[in-house]
Formats: C-alpha cells, structure tokens, sequence
C-alpha cells in the first residue's frame, strides 16, 4: 500500500546558512534553533533530506510533501531580509520534487505584492504545487484580508494552500502560557486556533471568493470535530433560520498529524474519508502515522483512502 505523508517540514535549502548568520530570533547557534516561540535542539533530521528519506522508508512511507518551515516564523520577518533566501529555498525544494519528495514554498509575507509574485513563480516555474501560509491571518476575517492578493494568485494559479501555525508579518507569536506551556500552548490553544482558522475559511466566504484554491488545515481542523454540534446546537437557538453550513467543512482537506485513532475515528465522522490524510508533522514529531490509522476503528477501504487516496486526489494537477 502507498503512504503519503502529507505535513513534514523542512530546514534546509539555505536555511541554516542564512539563520546562522542572525542574531535575532529565530537565529542558530551551537546546534541550537532559537526560534521566536522558545529554543529547540537542531539535528539533522532537520535540514539533511537523507535522514528523512531514510525514516521514510523505516515507516513505509512512500511519498512526503516537505514545507517551509512556517512557525519558524522567517516568512514574517521584513521581506528586504528574507525575499531573497525564501526564493532560494523555494528553488532549492523545487529540485528535490520527484516521486518520493514534494513540497510546498515559503512567501515573503511582509510585502503582499511581491509574495503574490513569488507564488506565481512557485506554481509556474518551479511547479510546487503549492505554498504555506500562517494560521494568524485566519484568526478573524478581517485579518485573512490581509492576504488579498496572495489568496487571488492563489486562486488564479490553482494551488493547494496549507494552514499552519505561525504569526502574521510584523507580529510576535503569541506569549507562550505561565505554566505548562507545552501543554497548554502547544496543545490546547494549537488546536482551538486550528478550529478557528477552519471556521474563518468557511464562514468567512473564503471557498466562494478563492475557488481555484484548496485548502488544507492541519491537525484535524483542531477541536472542530469534538464541538461541531455545539455550532450546530448554538446557531439553531441564536440564528436558526442561518444554520451553521457543516457541510462546507467537507470542502477543506485535512490532514492528521501528530493526532490518534480516537481523534481519527471523530474526524472521518465528521470531515469523510475524502478530506482526510496521513500526516508525521515530521521531524517535529518522530512517530509512525500508520500507528494511529491502524488502530482507529475505521474500515480498511477508509483506513487506505486517508494513507494515499486523498492524498493522491489532492495532488493530481498541481505537479
């Protein structure tokens, strides 16, 4: 059977070099990232695509898409600094697209117009089939205005576009919690603010504005298929000739990083099978996603949609 991991990130493509030089957040020092949400160890899992080619082949993992580093937060710094190493990183990630490896590139997010042009040249040129942006600017619709011009080159251009945790240009990620921030930061906000940036695409007209894009919100859209029916249950006593539009979830990918079979076994009830895919959030994360789709009570024609079908259906004219 295939597998396609569809969430894995890379550090590569220049990237140390250029972080190696800074000496702001995020920076590298001493096999250090010190990246603006905290500190973490950098190995070579990071940045060398033959370790992660290797862990690959150790889960069975047939094909992985690679992204920009998005939390890192790099694409929010001022684009008279970065333009130019995202550019080349997006070249560089272009070059190792092939039948194990695709990606998704980094935009200059600081100055719209010239990130719309980079993900013109990411789709035309470099045939990526798509680019990753930060879920800050799907916090509220207003912010998602922001992105205007990238989301209609976007849309234009026929691209996936993934939702991931990150700040928006010019702003700090948000302070990590008093206590227990691995948890209550890392978990428990991380996946409420994925709800979030699902309810903005849906509600705010985002599928009817940008309809040549498809969009993918990690982790299982977050808590959205534990408090679907309260939405459900809240819109039919507030405002019940608008019901909440459920069914607009389903036009969203979703893929399952980091998440369980339990989870697993929520979301397809919610989202289908058609919407749902493997994900390692690799090398954040190190375990197999086959372990948590193997043990959810789903069937196998279910169980083998999500390791590649969705994947493969998602993918198909991008490249």
């Amino acid at each position: 059977m295939q597998r396609i991991d569809m969430h894995a990130h890379y550090y590569g493509g220049g990237l140390v070099e250029f972080l190696s030089g800074r000496k702001q957040r995020p920076f590298l020092r001493d096999g250090v990232m010190m990246a603006m949400n905290g500190p973490f160890p950098f190995a070579p899992d990071h940045w060398d695509v033959s370790v992660g080619l290797e862990r690959m082949a150790a889960m069975g993992l047939t094909r992985r898409m690679l992204t920009f580093p998005g939390a890192l937060c790099v694409d929010s710094l001022p684009a008279g600094e970065v333009a130019g190493p995202i550019a080349a990183f997006n070249e560089h990630l272009a070059g190792l697209r092939g039948a194990r490896l695709t990606g998704l590139a980094g935009l200059p997010l600081a100055d719209m117009e010239l990130a719309a042009r980079e993900l013109r040249r990411v789709r035309r040129e470099l045939r990526l089939p798509g680019v990753i942006l930060p879920s800050d600017y799907f916090n509220t619709v207003e912010d998602a205005r922001r992105l205007g011009p990238v989301l209609q080159a976007a849309s234009e251009e026929g691209c996936l576009v993934m939702l991931h945790p990150g700040p928006m240009a010019g702003m700090a990620p948000a302070p990590l919690a008093a206590d227990f921030p691995q948890y209550r930061t890392s978990v428990i906000q991380l996946q409420a603010q994925a709800a979030q940036t699902a309810l903005t695409v849906v509600l705010g007209g985002l599928l009817e504005a940008y309809p040549g894009v498809r969009f993918q919100v990690v982790n299982l859209g977050g808590t959205l298929p534990f408090v679907f029916e309260r939405l459900e249950a809240v819109a039919r006593h507030r405002n019940p000739d608008q019901p909440f539009p459920t069914g607009d979830l389903r036009r969203i990918w979703y893929d399952c990083a980091s998440l369980g079979p339990r989870a697993l076994e929520a979301a397809v009830k919610l989202y289908g099978v058609e919407r749902i895919m493997l994900g390692s959030d690799f090398p954040i994360f190190h375990d197999d996603p086959w372990e948590a789709l193997a043990r959810a009570e789903i069937s196998d024609e279910a169980r083998e949609q999500i390791a590649w079908g969705t994947a493969a259906a998602l993918l198909e004219g991008l490249e």
